[in-house]
């Protein structure tokens, strides 16, 4: 990783390294995607219209998502932010479809911390780009500079988010005074990449994301990972919702995922 990557990641809370995975590894992560979003389980989140566009725990139930969580790109990249070895503490399969689901403004850590008892706001929030992501596909939308203030207090679970009985209980919302106070302090921003691009952002910056409106898909993975020694204290959700393993991260070797490439 290049120091200014770096320095851009302390300084506003994350950084997007372009082209870190080849057109032949994405398309591999692609077919592995999809198929898991098939998954019948209660791990699976759908829409109102019964169309999957999450699946918590990937890396849990595909080995080509078990093997991106060990590519060296990724793993060393996020052992330099975080100075530490990692464990995953929780993965997924994100589809914004047409006139799909938003996601409110919130920080990772603040469920991490409140309901799965991570102690510190020490972790990352990995996302590898599968399309390419525009400002008109509803990018994720963040707040520079929010990972300063650490856990926001004033956040809170809102009952009458549609996906309320799935991932929604858990997560805390930030209020709107505080979202406007923050968005007055710091901006907000879009954060864009193309297709085989990996965000790593400070699992404490505020970031949410609205309803994409265009005919154009966005497919991510995301990984969100803390230091060995910053690991949860309590078991309320299941495990494709909070790590079990806490054994560190080991990277393996590049060709990982190309060794599933069709020929």
């Amino acid at each position: 990783m290049r120091a200014e990557d770096a320095a851009a990641y302390r300084d506003r809370g994350w950084v997007v390294l372009p082209d870190t995975f080849s057109a032949d590894e994405v398309a591999v992560l692609q077919t592995a995607a999809l198929e898991v979003l098939e998954r019948p389980g209660p791990e699976v989140g759908r829409e109102a219209d019964g169309a999957a566009h999450v699946c918590w725990g990937m890396h849990l139930f595909d080995e080509r998502l078990g093997a991106l969580v060990r590519h060296p790109a990724l793993v060393e990249a996020t052992r330099e932010l975080l100075g530490a070895d990692f464990f995953v503490h929780q993965s997924r399969i994100n589809m914004k479809q047409t006139n799909g689901s938003i996601v409110a403004w919130h920080q990772d850590f603040g469920t991490y911390h409140r309901v799965d008892g991570v102690p510190d706001p020490r972790g990352i929030m990995i996302a590898v780009f599968l399309d390419d992501v525009t400002h008109v596909n509803a990018p994720l939308l963040a707040v520079p500079g929010s990972h300063c203030e650490g856990l926001v207090s004033t956040a809170r679970v809102d009952p009458s988010s549609p996906d309320f009985d799935q991932v929604s209980k858990y997560r805390y919302d930030i209020t709107p005074d505080t979202m406007a106070r923050l968005v007055d302090d710091y901006g907000l921003e879009t954060i864009t990449g193309t297709a085989g691009s990996m965000l790593l952002m400070d699992m404490t910056v505020v970031h949410g994301s609205s309803v994409n409106i265009s005919p154009l898909r966005r497919l991510l993975l995301y990984i969100n990972v803390c230091p060995v020694d910053n690991r949860g204290e309590s078991y309320e959700r299941p495990e494709y919702y909070a790590a079990r393993n806490f054994d560190p991260v080991q990277a393996t070797t590049p060709d990982c995922l190309l060794q599933f490439a069709t020929p």
